[in-house]
């Protein structure tokens, strides 16, 4: 009888096991191209940025200022808005209820276009808005200049957020990656053709953002038109997008807090160096320091993608110990890229300074800061993977009261005392932001470890069914 049982607890682990083995594959086959997905797109503002650089100091300025209020003020809401897919359309999907991934995805088109047009009204009035916030005025006309322009590119974004987020919660990784990498070689070569050639200046460097972006929706929905793996997401009717539109805002909104309350908070960091003593030195440490955080975050962010994929796909399977085990999977194969990761900055940490700066007071203050930015790595690899499981789960709403009581709660508070009040200058407002992110990662680690997955299971076919639906035991 000992026998037996020891015997059926040795299947039951390498069963375990296996499930554990065939999801690390699943996200890591996810994961790998979204990586390239991600900072394809980012790099065409990044290239853009540069073509501006050649153009002054001034139409620098004001083409960074812009950048970043467009990131706080439209693209931020409209990348959190475009979450909410990862719960329905994953869901869907894994349910094998294809026609909803077009109601859906036509539903956050809708959705996210009509948010365009506040923010274009916003965008218009840019340069006001910087000189009734007390900012340089030569400065804010440049910047109003540039945001006119970035406006053409609202419109394309808001689209391939949302296309990005049917694709990815099917899987389709590749044509992605195919498109996003077409969109920046197209991009490039357009930019600097405008820029300097017909002698568009900044304004040229914003639109091509809007030509790149337009260009990467055409390759993609040329993709789901001639697709036979799309052809099951046929049209659906105008009753049905109608419908598709409420259940969509109901998760769009969580979802955009989540994402915006995260963003902002190192914005507001970045404006508060601007108040310290040395402002000059303590902004471009914090700045480049939040640079390589962004940069590396791409990393974790797809690892998350990839976690709310198949977390989604498997709840709206019904297959609980499946999504439990793609959460699990996800947090091993991040944590083990931090470790890589923070292993190689910490061992650039004199040479890291000078990628930046010949300034040997910059550089050093950089070495300095190194072991705060790895932990803040650290936090990210873990609260993305989180992150992206609360998007496939759909309890974004959770996730913005975490990300509300972690950065504004603890995360700010803490930065303006050490910062200001202990007079602990950058350090202060850089641990300040890592608490926020200490904090959020301990909280989303407590939801998910808290989190019934059997019960997760049925409310997601609840959702997609629109009825009261058992999930099974969860071993298929």
């Amino acid at each position: 009888m000992e026998e037996a049982l020891l015997h059926g607890r040795e299947k039951i682990s390498v069963s375990t096991w296996e499930v554990f083995v065939e999801e690390l594959k699943n996200v890591s086959y996810i994961a790998a191209p979204m990586v390239v997905v991600t900072v394809s797109q980012i790099l065409s503002r990044v290239v853009s940025m540069m073509m501006v650089g050649h153009l002054g100091e001034l139409a620098l300025s004001g083409a960074a200022v812009a950048t970043s209020l467009a990131n706080v003020t439209g693209l931020s809401i409209l990348f959190g808005m475009a979450g909410a897919l990862e719960t329905l359309c994953g869901q869907a999907f894994g349910a094998k209820q294809y026609q909803k991934l077009g109601v859906y995805s036509y539903a956050s088109i809708i959705c996210l276009l009509l948010v365009c047009l506040p923010i274009s009204l916003l965008w218009m009035f840019m340069d006001k808005l910087l000189i009734f916030m007390g900012q340089d005025p030569s400065i804010s006309v440049e910047a109003g200049r540039y945001a006119v322009w970035l406006i053409p590119a609202l419109f394309p974004y808001a689209i391939l957020q949302s296309l990005v987020r049917y694709l990815q919660t099917q899987s389709l990784i590749l044509p992605m990656l195919w498109s996003s990498v077409a969109a920046l070689l197209f991009h490039v070569p357009v930019c600097w053709a405008l820029v300097f050639k017909l002698e568009l200046g900044t304004a040229g460097a914003a639109f091509t953002i809007g030509l790149s972006y337009w260009f990467n929706v055409l390759l993609i929905l040329a993709y789901v038109k001639y697709s036979s793996t799309c052809k099951k997401t046929d049209t659906p009717s105008s009753k049905d997008i109608l419908s598709g539109m409420r259940e969509f805002s109901r998760l769009a909104i969580p979802s955009a807090v989540m994402v915006c309350l995260e963003w902002w908070s190192c914005e507001i960091v970045v404006l508060l160096s601007g108040l310290l003593p040395n402002p000059q030195l303590e902004t471009s440490v914090l700045s480049v320091c939040l640079l390589v955080a962004a940069l590396h975050y791409f990393i974790p962010y797809s690892i998350g993608a990839a976690a709310s994929t198949r977390v989604s796909n498997e709840l709206g399977a019904g297959r609980s110990v499946r999504a439990r085990a793609s959460v699990w999977a996800a947090n091993v194969l991040s944590v083990a890229e931090a470790i890589v990761a923070c292993t190689i900055l910490l061992r650039c940490r004199n040479l890291l300074g000078y990628a930046f700066s010949n300034e040997k007071e910059v550089a050093d203050h950089l070495g300095e800061m190194t072991p705060f930015v790895c932990l803040l790595l650290t936090m990210d690899c873990i609260q993305a993977v989180l992150s992206g499981v609360a998007r496939g789960s759909g309890w974004q709403h959770l996730g913005a009261y975490v990300n509300l009581g972690a950065f504004y709660l603890v995360g700010l508070p803490t930065a303006v005392v050490l910062g200001f009040v202990l007079r602990l200058r950058g350090k202060g407002l850089w641990f300040g932001l890592n608490m926020g992110s200490i904090a959020q990662s301990a909280l989303l680690s407590f939801v998910t470890c808290s989190m019934n997955w059997k019960k997760q299971a049925a409310m997601a076919r609840q959702r997609i069914f629109e009825e009261e639906i058992t999930p099974d035991d969860g071993k298929s």
